[in-house]
């Protein structure tokens, strides 16, 4: 990224964050900057990889979240997120949280979770998802192991083995793991991230099959340059293994480091990938 782009990131996202009510929009944004709408909306896209709106939205929906559990009440954690109302929030929320706002403080509480277990030769593969998309994409080396994840991260969700509803989703994946023919664009997700986790695992999906960049590299290209560590742990709390490629980041000297599912199961991912692009 260029120091101009990176300039007008930073730009862009000060004054977002400085708003006190909802977000500036692109027109106010571009009267700011000296710049048309369009052409910043471009720019902007362009170097951070989700749109000004789609960087306010996140902000807002981590400061809901953070705030609902820390105690607060919904109401309140709404207001105080800058959303004007509840129909605002729930709009923001919808394909974020997968479940009313106020579940997602309950770990989950009120959520309809389906998950199906396949095997391929990582091991154990566990997809799950809600009604709006993808939620989980993980592996083990036993079947309680991936239930386990699952049920680490929604505790109090209605989960529900069903082989039959995610037997098209459990071959998609499976078959991007054991033989990279399958593509995954088109499988809609449904998982949170913060502002910063946003960038990360929107660039992720960016890096060409097979190829690998380093986690300072990575930090550079969204506009963080002295971040590579936060990139680091933006990759290790990916939740949909595979489907953000995080296994596609690699230590300084591009080792094979700080994979969640193991750096066996990396390394194996990159050799498909190296074959199938070759």
């Amino acid at each position: 990224m260029t120091n101009k782009n990176r300039n007008l990131v930073e730009q862009v996202c000060s004054l977002i964050d400085a708003h006190e009510e909802g977000a500036p929009t692109l027109a106010e944004l571009g009267a700011t900057l000296n710049m048309s709408p369009t052409h910043l909306q471009r720019m902007f896209k362009k170097a951070a990889g989700i749109s000004p709106r789609q960087y306010a939205e996140t902000r807002r929906l981590e400061t809901f979240k953070t705030k609902l559990k820390a105690g607060q009440s919904v109401t309140n954690s709404m207001y105080d997120a800058g959303f004007g109302g509840s129909s605002r929030l729930y709009e923001s929320a919808n394909g974020k949280l997968g479940m009313t706002p106020a579940s997602y403080g309950k770990g989950g509480r009120g959520a309809e979770i389906n998950y199906a277990i396949g095997h391929c030769h990582l091991g154990r593969v566990l997809v799950a998802a809600t009604a709006h998309g993808l939620v989980r994409v993980c592996f083990g080396d036993h079947i309680k192991a991936v239930e386990a994840e699952l049920g680490q991260e929604f505790p109090n969700a209605q989960l529900r083995r069903n082989e039959e509803d995610m037997a098209e989703v459990l071959a998609t994946v499976i078959g991007v793991i054991d033989s990279h023919s399958q593509k995954t664009s088109n499988l809609p997700i449904d998982i949170r991230a913060t502002a910063f986790q946003a960038k990360v695992w929107s660039y992720l999906t960016r890096i060409p099959t097979g190829f690998t960049e380093t986690y300072g590299a990575i930090a550079a290209a969204i506009g963080e340059p002295k971040s590579a560590r936060a990139v680091g742990r933006a990759c290790g709390s990916n939740p949909i293994g595979v489907i953000i490629p995080c296994h596609r980041a690699v230590g300084a000297s591009g080792d094979l480091t700080g994979y969640r599912w193991g750096i066996d199961r990396k390394k194996a991912l990159l050799e498909i990938e190296r074959a199938s692009a070759g």
